[in-house]
């Protein structure tokens, strides 16, 4: 038997791990998917490369999505759309478009760009500073060595930023913004908004067995080469190097078993086709904020006839969803915008979360090509460039590496609307699926149409032509970041974990993904966050 349990092997499960094994702790780190072998699983030089992630497990069979909100005419600004194939939700309600993450060792860190943010200081005192959402309890003080550490392990590339004061530089100097993220820095000079490379978790120099980054764009399908700091490259790597880690992936997590003194006794999982039960002293949990609150609800017993945890009844809600606007045009010029970093520029001017006023929460705007989808020829040919025969492939050629696209990403408040709870519909063990309830109130569409101006304004200042398309979650759900369900907090009576993330209640149970974010941040990236969190906890788990 290991000294610790962990579930989940991405970002906050394999930090988690290699703190643990560093401390001299034995570990089983286990996955409900597979393993990736970067250079066989991730082709991006065969002619099918323009392909999505190439999943090996469907996600989207692991979870349901409850009716959403209906649409009202007069946000008809928002809808998402394309100038050759017109709305991509027609209908009356939301639609989902998916939660878009990847379920092997690694996690969603697998298919991620790499953007690697600390969180404003000021963003987790954000219900003190606006009125709205809840304070973290503890600061940016007691993050900012475990951000160094990250980083550190991880291997970032990026520029000091002033808001965010530092212990020590960036391990690795900054990827400098392409040609197409310098042209469309003119719109944010013409808004007066100034730009940075943006920090990532992708290497701009060799590092052991990582080489360089080869500015192929192709980060979210996979990164074949092994300079994007995905966790089982970083992190998990390292545990494992310490001889104290041991992986068990297509392993599932089924049901946490309780005993009478206020401990974890037993997991049971799904193995190789056969329920087994494992145990050890210490449970981490970190299946992120779907998976997380699924099991700790369906491990209701006489022990914990709510769930496991859910003791203040705040298990599954307090869910935070990605707030996104994307709008793209073509620029007149040939800027290569399918090549380079996915988002190697940034501006963090209004990402406070009392920087623009009459809006709540903070807001960050960067290019969005690789994120859109807009760096190869199918996607030019459906989406960009209308028509067919010899005049099409005339224009494709035309506009092919022309594409600019611009994204904001903001805050999202809790509502008692959005949650997770468990849906009557089964998996293929006759447990409940986690089902994602998602609603948008007035201040959250509206902090979405002030991207939609911003991101229209930016294309307009940078020079580009007539927009052809624009994707925003007003009409769409559509979340790769999501929050909240398991926040912490001082208070047992309105959290789950306390300020280590370690249950109120079960004294050999921590939760370690971005479901303890009791905010969601300022559009900043929330796997940095993550695993400064677990790595900060993991010091804590060992010295007990």
């Amino acid at each position: 038997m290991n000294d610790v349990l962990v579930i989940g092997a991405g970002a906050g499960g394999g930090a988690a791990a290699y703190a643990l094994c560093r401390a001299g702790l034995t570990v089983t780190l286990l996955d409900a998917g597979p393993t990736y072998d970067p250079a066989i699983d991730y082709r991006l030089d065969e002619p099918d490369w323009e392909s999505p992630f190439p999943a090996k497990v469907p996600s989207e069979i692991f979870y349901t999505m409850a009716q959403l909100q209906e649409l009202s005419s007069e946000h008809d600004d928002l809808r998402s759309w394309n100038h050759i194939t017109g709305r991509w939700n027609p209908g009356p309600r939301r639609l989902s478009s998916g939660y878009h993450h990847v379920r092997g060792v690694g996690g969603s860190t697998l298919h991620y760009t790499g953007e690697a943010h600390r969180l404003h200081p000021r963003a987790l005192r954000v219900a003190s500073l606006t009125g709205s959402g809840t304070d973290w309890p503890i600061d940016y003080e007691a993050l900012e060595p475990f951000y160094a550490e990250a980083e550190r392990i991880v291997g970032v590339a990026g520029i000091a930023e002033p808001s965010r004061p530092r212990s020590a530089p960036y391990p690795q100097p900054p990827h400098p913004p392409g040609y197409a993220s310098q042209a469309l820095r003119r719109g944010f000079d013409r808004l007066g908004l100034s730009t940075s490379p943006n920090s990532l978790a992708i290497l701009s120099e060799a590092r052991g067995t990582r080489p360089p980054c080869n500015g192929c764009n192709g980060c979210l399908r996979g990164c074949p080469i092994g300079d994007k700091g995905s966790a089982d490259v970083t992190f998990i790597r390292q545990a494992l190097a310490t001889g104290r880690c041991t992986i068990r992936p297509d392993c599932e997590a089924l049901l946490l078993e309780t005993g009478t003194d206020d401990r974890i006794t037993g997991l049971v999982v799904a193995e190789g086709g056969v329920r087994r039960r494992l145990t050890a002293p210490y449970i981490v949990l970190a299946a992120g904020a779907v998976q997380t609150p699924r099991l700790l609800l369906n491990s209701a017993g006489p022990a914990a006839p709510e769930g496991v945890a859910n003791e203040s009844g705040e298990v599954g809600r307090n869910f935070m969803e990605t707030l996104v606007w994307t709008s793209s045009a073509l620029h007149p010029d040939n800027l290569g915008s399918h090549r380079g970093r996915p988002v190697d520029m940034i501006t963090w001017d209004l990402n406070a979360p009392d920087a623009v006023p009459g809006h709540a929460g903070g807001f960050r705007f960067g290019p969005a090509q690789a994120e859109s989808d807009l760096v190869g020829p199918i996607a030019y040919a459906t989406r960009v460039v209308a028509g067919w025969g010899a005049d099409h492939k005339r224009r494709m050629r035309e506009s092919f590496g022309r594409v600019l696209s611009v994204a904001g990403l903001c805050e999202s408040f809790p509502h008692p609307g959005s949650r997770v709870d468990l849906a009557e519909e089964l998996d293929a063990h006759g447990l409940p699926k986690p089902r994602i309830h998602s609603h948008l109130d007035d201040a959250a569409i509206e902090r979405i149409r002030f991207m939609a101006r911003t991101c229209r304004s930016i294309l307009e200042g940078a020079g580009a032509g007539a927009i052809f398309e624009e994707l925003g979650t007003y009409d769409l759900f559509s979340s790769t970041h999501v929050f909240g369900t398991c926040r912490m907090g001082a208070d047992p009576a309105a959290s789950v974990v306390d300020p280590w993330c370690r249950s109120h209640r079960w004294r050999n149970l921590s939760i370690l993904d971005a479901s303890v974010f009791p905010s969601s941040g300022g559009g900043e990236s929330p796997a940095l966050t993550i695993q400064a969190l677990a790595l900060r906890a993991a010091r804590r788990i060992a010295a007990r």
